[in-house]
Parts: structure tokens; sequence; C-alpha cells
């Protein structure tokens, strides 16, 4: 089975984090949301608690087809003060394996140096973090295995995208008809 990571800080753009869980679940891959600190309770940007599958220091990255990066602040700079989050998803793009970020977050790409010479798109005002990319305001932007979205409207967009990287193009069609979009 098709498995994915969405990492929660928090602060966490609580549509996005739960709509791409919600979406890619539909589309039959594995979703583990996991909390960024030893408490496995996140309180999203609006004030919404949710409690994480998993915690950082218990879960196992090697192997997982995608990790993902919801947005929302101040969701996106805990994430990129996270050592630990930053070092898997440099481990995960090495291996050729999707790293995807929304709204906000891809920011965490940018200060790793992952978005030279790359197209991107972000939440708008964020253009300045996509260090080396070339910023598109795209809803969705795919280069390579990296994956980025502009922002909480585009969450079935983005979903959609990475079950189409993940698994393949029929599978999202498949979901999108399911969501009606």
């Amino acid at each position: 089975m098709k498995k994915a990571i969405v990492f929660l800080a928090n602060g966490f753009e609580e549509m996005e984090a739960l709509g791409i869980t919600d979406i890619l679940r539909r589309g039959g891959i594995e979703v583990t949301t996991v909390s960024i600190t030893a408490d496995p309770v996140v309180t999203g940007s609006h004030k919404i608690p949710v409690t994480a599958d998993s915690t950082l220091e218990k879960v196992t990255l090697d192997g997982v087809d995608a990790l993902i990066l919801p947005g929302g602040i101040p969701g996106a700079t805990n994430l990129n003060d996270s050592e630990p989050v930053k070092e898997a998803l440099l481990q995960q793009y090495r291996e050729g394996r999707i790293v995807a970020a929304i709204c906000a977050a891809p920011l965490v790409l940018g200060g790793l140096g992952l978005l030279k010479g790359r197209n991107a798109t972000c939440y708008p005002g964020f253009e300045p973090k996509l260090i080396g990319a070339t910023v598109t305001g795209e809803a969705v932007e795919v280069s390579d295995n990296i994956i980025t979205g502009k922002g909480p409207g585009l969450v079935i967009n983005f979903a959609l995208t990475l079950i189409a990287a993940i698994k393949n193009e029929a599978v999202a069609e498949e979901v999108a008809a399911g969501l009606l979009v």
C-alpha cells in the first residue's frame, strides 16, 4: 500500500491538513498524521485541536511515498524550526520520493534549497521565501518529486495532484468524481 505522512505543527492550517488527509485516504493511500512534538494533540491556526496518529519520535519515515507539509502560520514556521522534519525532507528528496508543501509551507523547501531552478507556488506574500524558485502563482506546481500548492481554497486540487503522483491519474479522477469536482 502507498503511504504518506502529513506533518502537524502547532498553528497548522486545518483545512489543508485534514483535507489532504481525507482526500488521500479516499484514494486508498495510507496517511499518517504526525505531530512534530512529543504531544499527539496539535492545535491548528484556528484553535481547533487535532489528535495526530503518531508523533515524530515514534513514527518510521523510511519507505514513505510522500512527506507533506500543510501551511498555516505559525505552523509553517514551526515546521521550519524543526531540524528532524528538515532532515526527513532532505532524505526523502535525495531518495527521489515525493516532498510536498502547500500555502506558507513551501518556505521550508525554499530554505532547504530544494526549489532552486524549479517552478513553485505558495500563498501570496511568501514568494521571497521560495529561494531560487520561479514562483508561478498557479494552484499547484509539480517539478519532478516536489509538489507545491497555493493555499487552503485549492486543497482539493493539491490533494488530487498528490494522488496522481503517488498512485496514478485514474485514481485521482475517480476520487475527483466522488467529490463532485
